[in-house]
């Protein structure tokens, strides 16, 4: 068996690969070293508790974040789950109604939304999306279904983990959509043709079609929600900042990337803060890379699958 050589270009992007996953190890290793002195003081603690208290006196500190992986994955639950069927919605109109002018038009505004910088979103969201829930959703919500657990408390600023779920969901959507879109079109013609001439009407010829990419839609969904879960700007701006381990979505929060962003420039003044912090950092990199790793497993075996 003739072992073929590698080229002169593949030799050349060897030290690009070798770069990117040195970098990745390195970023893993750091988060370890550094999170070592908040798993000896507090150990395995430091996730399961909701307490924050700084002091001074190193001996005096007492922290837990469990409100805030609480808030991370509640919110993002809450972006995922509004942002499929604005997903799944845009996705179908774009590949099988828009017309071609339209459908090239509403492709880019799609891939430029899902580039912009996070402080866009949060700045417009501080100014016209947190005022306008607050003032159409969440006060009626609260007014009508405060019985229910999720609505029992009223929202006084607005800033809250529905405001962050929502933003998040506006966010994601475009990533999630992306995903589908390109999937649905990789579905070849002929199943479509073959739709049709069994006698299908177009509801039902997508409904078909859109249970051959189920997997694709799941990945879709699994990668939005790897991407919420570590949002920080724009989540830290209307979350609402608060210690709250509720199932309540009206009431202000905490997620793990803004208890980073908003504690880490003080940190260095307290013993134990910096570490703590590098430790909640170290769980929101391991859930997050689990979460893509698994998103990109599903998404690839399903392609492979598919005939072109």
């Amino acid at each position: 068996m003739k072992i073929r050589k590698p080229d002169l270009f593949q030799i050349i992007t060897y030290p690009a690969v070798i770069i990117v996953f040195a970098i990745f190890i390195s970023m893993l290793i750091t988060f370890l070293i550094k999170s070592l002195p908040a798993f000896d003081m507090y150990g395995f603690n430091l996730y399961a508790k909701n307490v924050w208290i700084a002091a001074e006196n190193p001996d005096n500190e007492k922290y837990g974040i469990l409100a805030a992986i609480w808030g991370s994955i509640y919110t993002s639950i809450i972006a995922v789950g509004v942002a499929l069927p604005l997903s799944i919605g845009y996705s179908i109109f774009v590949v099988d109604y828009a017309p071609k002018k339209v459908k090239n038009v509403l492709i880019i505004l799609s891939d430029v939304m899902a580039g912009l910088p996070t402080i866009i979103y949060g700045v417009w969201a501080v100014f016209f999306l947190v005022p306008a829930l607050k003032d159409n959703i969440m006060t009626p919500l609260y007014d009508t279904f405060s019985f229910i657990p999720l609505f029992s408390e009223p929202s006084i600023s607005g800033f809250s983990i529905m405001s962050a779920g929502i933003l998040l969901s506006i966010m994601v959507a475009p990533f999630a959509s992306a995903i589908i879109r390109e999937s649905y079109q990789m579905i070849p013609f002929k199943y479509k043709e073959a739709a049709f001439s069994l006698g299908l009407t177009r509801y039902e010829t997508t409904k078909l079609l859109f249970g051959y990419i189920k997997p694709a839609v799941y990945s879709g969904m699994i990668l939005a929600f790897g991407r919420a879960i570590g949002e920080t700007v724009a989540v830290s701006l209307v979350v609402g900042n608060a210690f709250n381990l509720t199932a309540n979505m009206l009431a202000p929060g905490y997620t793990i990337s803004s208890l980073i962003a908003n504690q880490f420039g003080n940190a260095f003044i307290y013993g134990h803060m910096t570490s703590v912090l590098y430790a909640s950092g170290l769980f929101l990199f391991v859930i997050g890379l689990g979460v893509n790793l698994l998103g990109i497993y599903k998404l690839r075996r399903w392609r492979k699958n598919v005939e072109i």
